[in-house]
């Protein structure tokens, strides 16, 4: 049985976070749907992400729900692959690593 998950979230997000619960439960139950049901739920999701783009809060609803934030990483990856966080994080991420491993090397 999986646990509902509780987020607080703007008023503005709830068309998008129900949509979003919606197309995790269909995730998790396979042919639970239609092809053209599941293809309706994903497209209603994707207008809402494409009106909530840039919103503060939208970071929340995407850790809460991972088909949604898998949704969100595949339209974007054009401009950012598969990586919602902000590039520069990224890239200082991925410095920092590099240096752990080659101090690690040297011990």
């Amino acid at each position: 049985m999986q646990a509902d998950i509780e987020i607080r979230l703007p008023l503005r997000l709830l068309s998008l976070a129900t949509s979003a619960t919606l197309l995790e439960r269909l995730e998790s139950q396979p042919r639970s749907a239609s092809p053209e049901q599941y293809r309706s739920v994903v497209r209603q999701v994707t207008a809402l992400l494409e009106k909530a783009a840039g919103d503060t809060a939208l970071p929340v609803l995407l850790n809460a729900r991972p088909a949604t934030a898998e949704l969100y990483e595949n339209l974007h990856y054009a401009s950012s692959g598969l990586c919602r966080a902000p590039l520069p994080q990224a890239v200082d991420a991925e410095v920092g690593a590099q240096s752990i491993i080659e101090r690690a090397r040297q011990v």
